[in-house]
């Protein structure tokens, strides 16, 4: 497997888990807890940018790589 396929398959990964905070935090009712899943959801949205950012830096230099 391929740097590239890793990389992709961990922002979906990433994706997955920051669904799955978002339907925690939509029907929790306890705000301390409400904020805490927020904050995560921030937080995984800022590794899954960085990630698409290592990942367009990768196709640009492997453009073999590009659609895979």
């Amino acid at each position: 497997m391929t740097v590239s396929n890793q990389i992709k398959q961990t922002i979906a990964s990433l994706q997955g888990t920051m669904a799955t905070l978002k339907t925690f935090a939509a029907i929790e009712e306890n705000q301390q807890t409400k904020q805490i899943l927020q904050q995560n959801i921030m937080c995984i949205e800022g590794v899954i940018e960085d990630m698409e950012k290592r990942l367009g830096v990768l196709e640009f230099e492997e453009p073999q790589y590009k659609g895979f």
